[in-house]
């Protein structure tokens, strides 16, 4: 008796096998994204190619599942006598020529093959947001007259041949051809003619206002100025994706504060000294003015080196309590490359408000966590 290899024709798995590659190697390139996120979102290349670069990331390349069988044993059986479950693992390759190992000098076996994967901007942003939300985010609505919504509710046999309903349109006809036994040279007549008609209904919509507020006074120098524009990068491009409705407005400060252009925002200079008090006096005065708590959601986000005029602190701190008051959430971001907090932040820690979000950047790679810090719904 021969041996035979029987193949069902109906598993169409086999035909999709390319699919599954596929798909398993862009769940790996996803994997090594998240990974090396807290890198990538700090790459210059990205940040300042507008979203119109890609950048490269290392990861290890996928071969196809196989038994790799030692040959220098004579014993090449999959038998065994002990009881086995899924998961087990039926021993491990050694590599005593590999060079793995401390001091075992140049290895002679092959190792680990390390590709480049290259990415968009967007394929990173995607992944990148998928954490990210604006957090407490009430239904504080208000009508929008200038942007009615049109809701068709209704079929009717006369009206604007743009309104046209070509789904009914094509029933009515099949229908009365077919009342008249009649199945073939399907014509529509000016009887089989069915129109949508709607009615206008103002749209309500979400509001939400962020304070993007960032110190220029002389004391931030060139680390503490790009890691404040990366963090501002990443939440305009996170706020513009995710939300429609989204106003921001732009402060920078020194001793003084004022508003400024996106475009200025990222560019401006430094100068002079740093009193905190000023941002936050110009953000109440523009909430108060444009946008008043129970219609909008609101969301200042200041950062700092801390370096504040001393006796400016407890003003500061009165200040930030009645943004916290008004606000959804405050995000607070000091950039220091010490070990210690300013007089600023051990201030505002007084605060005990869970809306109001401190957070520290000692090091580039820490931008990722201040922006999950900032806005997480926890």
């Amino acid at each position: 008796m021969s041996d035979e290899i029987i193949v069902n024709q109906d598993d169409w798995s086999l035909h999709r096998k390319g699919y599954f590659d596929q798909s398993r190697h862009k769940e790996k390139v996803r994997e090594a994204i998240k990974q090396q996120l807290g890198d990538l979102i700090i790459d210059e290349s990205i940040i300042l190619s507008d979203g119109k670069k890609t950048t490269k990331i290392p990861m290890r390349s996928l071969e196809e599942f196989r038994f790799r069988y030692d040959f220098n044993k004579k014993n090449h059986t999959g038998q065994s006598d002990k009881k086995m479950s899924p998961g087990d693992i039926l021993g491990r390759e050694q590599s005593k020529k590999s060079g793995a190992g401390k001091g075992s000098g140049a290895g002679e076996e092959p190792g680990m093959d390390i590709y480049e994967a290259e990415i968009s901007y967007d394929d990173l942003a995607a992944i990148l947001f998928e954490e990210l939300a604006l957090p407490n985010l009430d239904d504080k609505k208000r009508p929008l007259i200038a942007h009615d919504k049109p809701e068709f509710n209704d079929i009717r046999k006369k009206g604007l041949m743009s309104n046209i309903d070509k789904k009914r349109t094509l029933i009515e006809s099949i229908k009365r051809q077919a009342l008249k036994g009649k199945t073939e040279n399907l014509r529509i007549t000016p009887d089989d003619l069915r129109f949508k008609t709607w009615e206008t209904h103002p749209n309500f919509e979400t509001n939400a206002v962020i304070f993007a507020m960032m110190d220029t006074s002389g004391s931030m120098g060139q680390f503490e100025k790009y890691i404040s524009r990366t963090f501002f990068f990443w939440m305009v491009r996170f706020l513009r994706q995710k939300y429609e409705n989204v106003e921001m407005r732009f402060l920078a400060h020194h001793t003084e504060a004022k508003e400024v252009s996106e475009e200025e925002f990222f560019t401006r200079g430094e100068s002079g000294g740093t009193r905190c008090s000023s941002v936050y006096q110009l953000a109440l005065e523009m909430i108060e003015r444009e946008y008043p708590p129970e219609h909008y959601n609101i969301y200042p986000v200041h950062f700092t080196d801390g370096d504040n005029i001393g006796s400016d602190n407890a003003r500061a701190l009165n200040l930030m309590q009645k943004l916290v008051e008004v606000s959804q959430v405050v995000g607070y971001g000091e950039i220091l490359r010490t070990h210690y907090s300013s007089t600023l932040m051990s201030t505002l820690k007084r605060i005990t408000d869970p809306k109001l979000r401190l957070v520290t950047i000692r090091d580039r790679n820490e931008v990722y966590g201040a922006l999950k810090m900032v806005f997480s719904e926890g």
